[in-house]
């Protein structure tokens, strides 16, 4: 006889606490809840403006540098001469200069003349004639010095702007549609949720979230402003018995994982927007994954919950009442850049001209504040392209406009590549890039532009670039997305290079609602000084085989791979 000792039941491991505050309580997990719970990121302002703008970079606290400071829009930016095989491997203290990218938030990309010179005095003077406009409507600096800061502030808020919440673990700045308020077809005017929610970002109840959030609001059928990639978008629609609203989507986000937003199914009136937004936020900020940085946006919980478990938790533990169901967006009619000569609901005209990827140098800024003064414009609008939109502009003053706007190299009828281009910071500034990316994209879209002035291609190719994988160009969700990497050479070396993302895109004229992620073709990398010669050929196959109405996205679904390299 033989005998066996009994089986041990098996042991079951506690999952670990995700820092949910709804859940696990609020003990920090890792070290930026740490430094949350100490001091809140707005209180950071007194010490700069008291201390270290007097005694210098070398005084500045750690935490504050590289943790708070993102409150108030400020990151260091990286050391010039840093070559993109040390990213990552370097610390921060390594690889950082003791300058400051300065984000200043445009809610809604509106501007006036005045604002638009202080910007330019600002950039002229302090941050060495840059200035760039974000693919979230805002403008960034470089070169911005700590003892400057402080000034900057001040000449910002004299004219109404101001860098707080640019940066950090709050609700960055809202997106909004850029002919708010402007537009002859627009469903509904979103600037009055736009007015309250920029009050409410500047409380302190929502100042200390898991990490960032991202807001969208339109009220225009072009769905202009990407709202399948923000935490929380309202969508303008028109309800078949309450009349004009916002669809409620959630979760989207980009990023190493990205995912694309959610609708919700509910209707929402304008005098719930704030309410809404109130909720979604607070649920971020409440259930909201805390432990890992990685897994600390809501995309996660909104993926893990699905969207009848937040819908209702929403209304059940943060509204108090019940949402209605409500239509989805149709489909967009018109371009969402706005680029172009385009009527306005007063009878005067909005006139969308492209920069170079969103390079807009301080000089540049001065002299179309002097353009949009002499023909009596005093508003102007940034958009989620990286766009520029002069509004207000008399019939009889367009076609001045057009070629004045054409010498300042801000073309209202680019080419289609000077148009769809869009890129990152890259690595002359950016302590996370690997590769160069603004100037590159200025050269190969020119050449483009040139190379393929014979053939008229159905929609523009969006083309964007990004420095590294985090996605600040929404690479997959280009028709061309390329992420920056440094590829092997024949010789053993390294060299500049891109892998090739390919077919994403938000809901448009092209593709309809068919928002996608791009693919990625096995192998489809791409070196830097190759990228014109790439995207010709890739360009010209897509003619030569594309069925009737089908899109370049569309057609990269579909083709083989052998097709696409």
């Amino acid at each position: 006889m033989t005998s066996s000792a009994p089986e041990r039941p098996a042991r079951t491991r506690k999952p670990k606490p995700e820092g949910q505050w709804a859940v696990d309580g609020r003990e920090p997990l890792n070290h930026n809840e740490e430094f949350k719970a100490e001091d809140d990121g707005f209180h950071v302002r007194t010490r700069i403006e008291e201390r270290y703008s007097k005694e210098g970079f070398a005084s500045i606290d750690g935490d504050d540098l590289h943790g708070r400071f993102r409150w108030w829009g400020l990151y260091t930016q990286r050391k010039p001469g840093v070559d993109g095989g040390k990213t990552g491997s370097l610390s921060d203290a390594e690889i950082e200069d003791e300058y400051f990218m300065m984000r200043v938030r445009l809610d809604g990309g509106t501007l006036t003349r005045e604002q638009l010179k202080t910007l330019a005095t600002i950039s002229t003077e302090f941050a060495r004639g840059t200035a760039d406009i974000t693919d979230r409507q805002n403008i960034q600096y470089h070169w911005i010095r700590i003892e400057d800061v402080p000034e900057i502030w001040r000449r910002l808020e004299a004219v109404g702007m101001d860098t707080v919440s640019a940066c950090g673990d709050v609700p960055r700045v809202i997106l909004g549609s850029p002919v708010a308020g402007v537009a002859e077809d627009e469903i509904i005017d979103p600037t009055p949720v736009l007015d309250s929610l920029k009050e409410e970002v500047r409380k302190l109840e929502f100042s200390n979230l898991p990490r960032k959030y991202k807001t969208a609001v339109t009220g225009h059928p072009a769905l202009d402003v990407v709202h399948e990639i923000n935490d929380c978008s309202f969508v303008g629609v028109n309800h078949p018995e309450l009349g004009p609203g916002y669809d409620l989507w959630v979760g989207g986000a980009l990023s190493v994982q990205p995912f694309l937003g959610q609708r919700l199914g509910a209707f929402v009136t304008e005098d719930q927007t704030l309410d809404v937004w109130r909720g979604v936020t607070g649920i971020f900020r409440d259930y909201g994954y805390r432990r890992l940085r990685n897994r600390a946006r809501l995309k996660f919980l909104v993926r893990d919950w699905g969207v009848e478990k937040f819908r209702q938790v929403l209304q059940d533990e943060y509204l108090g009442y019940q949402l209605a169901d409500g239509p989805a967006p149709q489909r967009p009619s018109t371009p969402g850049d706005h680029m172009g000569v385009h009527n306005q609901k007063d009878g005067r005209n909005y006139i969308g001209v492209a920069p170079r990827a969103g390079r807009v140098p301080g000089q540049l800024l001065h002299d179309l504040a002097d353009v949009m003064q002499r023909f009596g414009s005093d508003r102007l609008r940034t958009t989620p392209h990286q766009k520029l939109l002069i509004l207000d502009i008399d019939d009889a003053d367009v076609d001045d406009a057009v070629v004045a706007l054409q010498a300042l190299d801000l073309p209202t009828k680019p080419g289609a590549f000077r148009r769809s281009t869009m890129a990152c910071t890259g690595i002359e500034f950016c302590k996370l890039a690997i590769v160069e990316t603004k100037e590159v994209a200025s050269q190969v879209m020119d050449e483009l532009d040139r190379r393929l002035e014979d053939v008229e291609l159905p929609a523009p190719i969006s083309l964007h670039i990004n420095g590294c994988p985090n996605s600040c160009a929404r690479i997959q969700a280009a028709d061309i997305g390329l992420k920056g990497q440094l590829l092997p050479t024949d010789d053993g070396g390294q060299k500049p290079g891109y892998q090739v993302h390919l077919g994403g895109g938000f809901s448009s004229v092209e593709r309809g609602m068919d928002a996608r992620l791009g693919r990625t073709v096995r192998g489809l990398k791409v070196f830097q000084d190759e990228l014109a010669d790439y995207v010709e050929k890739l360009t010209r196959r897509f003619l030569e085989q594309r069925e009737p109405e089908e899109s370049f996205a569309a057609w990269t679904i579909r083709a083989e791979e052998d097709d696409l390299k």
